[in-house]
Formats: structure tokens, C-alpha cells, sequence
């Protein structure tokens, strides 16, 4: 227990540097955890520091190669360092370059045609595809408006749907209400009517007097009235005829007998009624 944590110790002093190490409970568990922390921590700065020393003597061999391709190669085509000009190493430098991002193997005419074309065949496609991309996003964006507008009409619609509903709901909720008021009324009315026939057959009231009957005698002074009608129009030619000739006079006393006798009946009839 006390070497661990002498070794968890020393590990977060070593990470933490000058900054103050941050205040932990100290128990078997935490220890435990931070003492394989700073195991595994030695570990990796372990590998990585082979890492970095691999690197740097890979970088010092590739100087080396470097330095010794760049003198073998000013020597095979008689130049040396001093003897080029700043634009010739610019384009030196500009050739090497395009030889690395082209990944040729030489900066002969010969490697550089097959590795132009096939970049140029690949801007091609490129340019193929995006144009493909741009067709596809244009139909997305059309079918994105439609179905906005699909949308909207859509919610437009559930909107009115659920107006409506309330309307209705509304509307059926009050010809409910109204549809028991009816119903009590009805009830009312049919208790009232029972109550009445039975006042009406306990006082032995006349059937005369009863509202069928009643009916039925203004139907009648209804079709009295109607038949006076064309009495009244059969004598209103003999109203201009002189008093001279007994037939007229006949007619006449015949029409007033026919029209006191309806009026005599219509009297019957309006007493009838009022009684």
C-alpha cells in the first residue's frame, strides 16, 4: 500500500508539474485505480518516447539520403550547388514538389504524362459526380417544396378538421340540450293533456265542444263561406235588370232564399263556435 502510493505520488507530480495536485479520497480502491493509471501512463511515455527517437533517426537517415541524392544527381548532369541560378532551384524545388503530391516515382517526362492524365481523368469524374450531385440536390429541393406545400395544406386541413369538430361538437351538445328540453315539454304537455281529458271526463263535458269537433265545424263554415261565393256572383247579373218582369222577380226572391238560408246555417255554426 505505501509503495503504491509513493508511485502514485511520483506520477502525479510528474503530470501535474507545478500545478498543485488535486485534493482525493484515499482509500484501497482509489489507490488501486491510480497506481495502474500511472503503470499504463509509464507504458505509453515509454513507447512513445522509442516512437519519437525512431522518428528523429529516421529523419536523420533520410537527410543523409537526401543530401546524398541531391549531390549524386548535381553530379550527373555536371552542376553544383553554387552553379544553379535562384529561378533553376525554384523550379527544381516546383518539379520535386509535383513529383511528391503526384506520387511518381522520377521527375521523367514519361511518369509525369500517366500521372497528369489520371488526375485529369479524376477532376473529370469529379466534375461528373458533382454535376450528378447538383441534379439530385435540385430534385430534393423541388420535392422538399411539394412536400412543404403538401404540408402546409395538410395542416391547413387537420386545422379545419379540428375547427369544425369543435363547431360540430358544440352544435350536437346543444341539440342535445335542446332535444331534452323537447322531451321534458313533450312530457309536460302529454301530463297536461292526460290531466285535462281527465278534468273533461269527470265534468261530462259535450263531445261538441271537444277540439276535433270544433275543427270540424270551421271546415264547415269554411266551405259555406266558399259556397256563398258564386251565389253572390249568380245574382249580380239580375242587380242591373229593371224591376219590371214577375221571372226576375222570382229569381231574386229564390237567390235571397238560397243566401238566408247559408246565412241562417253560417249564424248556426259561429254561435256554435263561440258557445
Amino acid at each position: 500500500m505505501c509503495e503504491k502510493m509513493k508511485k502514485v505520488q511520483t506520477w502525479l507530480s510528474t503530470v501535474m508539474g507545478e500545478q498543485p495536485i488535486p485534493q482525493f479520497e484515499v482509500n484501497t480502491r482509489t489507490v488501486d485505480i491510480l497506481y495502474q493509471l500511472a503503470l499504463a501512463s509509464e507504458v505509453r511515455c515509454k513507447d512513445t518516447s522509442l516512437l519519437i527517437d525512431d522518428f528523429k533517426q529516421k529523419g536523420s537517415e533520410y537527410d543523409a539520403d537526401s543530401i546524398h541524392l541531391q549531390e549524386v544527381l548535381l553530379q550527373g548532369v555536371g552542376l553544383s550547388c553554387g552553379g544553379l541560378s535562384k529561378p533553376a532551384g525554384d523550379y527544381m524545388s516546383a518539379l520535386v514538389d509535383n513529383a511528391m503530391v503526384l506520387g511518381v516515382r522520377d521527375t521523367s517526362l514519361g511518369s509525369f504524362i500517366p500521372a497528369v492524365n489520371k488526375l485529369t481523368n479524376d477532376v473529370l469524374e469529379a466534375e461528373k459526380s458533382d454535376e450528378r450531385l447538383d441534379q439530385e440536390m435540385k430534385a430534393l429541393r423541388k420535392n422538399l417544396g411539394a412536400t412543404l406545400v403538401l404540408r402546409k395544406n395538410l395542416q391547413e386541413d387537420i386545422n379545419k378538421t379540428v375547427k369544425d369538430q369543435a363547431v360540430g361538437g358544440a352544435q350536437a351538445e346543444e341539440r342535445l340540450l335542446n332535444m331534452d328540453f323537447v322531451k321534458t315539454k313533450s312530457r309536460e304537455l302529454i301530463n297536461r293533456r292526460k290531466i285535462a281529458e281527465d278534468q273533461i271526463s269527470s265534468r261530462n263535458m259535450n263531445k261538441k265542444f271537444s277540439h276535433q269537433a270544433l275543427m270540424e265545424t270551421f271546415e264547415e263554415v269554411n266551405t259555406l263561406r266558399h259556397e256563398i261565393i258564386p251565389l253572390t256572383k249568380k245574382l249580380e247579373p239580375y242587380l242591373d235588370l229593371s224591376p219590371s218582369p214577375s221571372l226576375a222577380q222570382v229569381k231574386v226572391e229564390e237567390a235571397k232564399r238560397e243566401l238566408a238560408a247559408i246565412d241562417a246555417k253560417l249564424e248556426v255554426n259561429m254561435d256554435f263556435m263561440q258557445k
